[in-house]
């Protein structure tokens, strides 16, 4: 079943009606094909819940839908969980988007490190981070998420640690962490509840000194086993092991 984002105001439940406008429009019309009294799914991208429709008219701007019934979906993890990334080189930052977004992280922080190669600013950084957006919101799409995980704008790396000092765990891992057993044991422990921040660095890792003030600020330094990972790896490892443990704790 295909499934369409729209803003709370566009979903009537005194009325019983939805309205889907923009883009969406067209691609229902003419890319999908879909008629009258075909079924859809459709969420606020806020509030968790599927808002199952059926298409009532197909007008020239907008596609008007009849409220058939609303359920707590369910495909959310039941912790908020926030990637603080490096910024990449190229456009790997596409890819760690959409992936992340698949394995159902909550928000994604791109920042600059020491060691970045890519520190864009003004409206250059405006852009990607809306091309970000975009990508984000299209993954949440396919992968069939009842939340649009937001992309904000490119933090500096102290920012970054800021952000992050209300999250119950936070995660860095780190090439000169010991102990695997130690990060098993953190993940492992992780309860449903807990927001978990997971700091990635870029090509070529964190700088001692930015690891120094991470671990001041409260962030556990981490290994991720013997081998160096790439970094859009490294976030897709610790985001896969962080959604089993959570998912087959519920």
């Amino acid at each position: 079943m295909y499934r369409f984002f729209v803003e709370p105001s566009q979903i009537n439940l005194n009325d019983k009606r939805v309205i889907i406008t923009g883009s969406d429009v067209n691609h229902i019309k003419n890319v999908l094909r879909m008629r009258q009294g075909e079924e859809i799914s459709v969420s606020n991208g806020a509030d968790g819940k599927e808002y199952r429709c059926g298409i009532l008219t197909l007008e020239p701007d907008r596609v008007v839908c009849e409220l058939r019934f609303i359920r707590e979906d369910g495909v959310e993890l039941p912790s908020k969980v926030y990637l603080f990334q490096a910024l990449p080189k190229a456009d790997k930052m596409e890819t760690i988007i959409q992936k992340a977004v698949e394995l159902g992280v909550y928000r994604i922080i791109p920042f600059t490190a020491k060691r970045c190669v890519a520190k864009p600013e003004g409206k250059k950084a405006a852009a990607k981070t809306a091309r970000w957006q975009g990508i984000a919101q299209a993954a949440a799409k396919q992968s069939r998420r009842a939340v649009i995980p937001e992309v904000t704008e490119i933090q500096t790396f102290r920012q970054a640690v800021e952000m992050a000092s209300d999250i119950d765990v936070r995660l860095i891992p780190y090439e000169l962490a010991e102990g695997m057993e130690r990060t098993k044991q953190r993940i492992d422990g992780l309860m449903p509840g807990q927001s978990v921040a997971v700091f990635i660095g870029p090509e070529g890792g964190f700088e001692e000194t930015e690891i120094r003030e991470a671990v001041q600020c409260g962030m556990e330094p981490v290994t991720l086993g013997k081998r160096i990972l790439r970094t859009e790896t490294a976030g897709m490892t610790v985001l896969s092991w962080i959604m089993y443990r959570l998912e087959g704790s519920v």
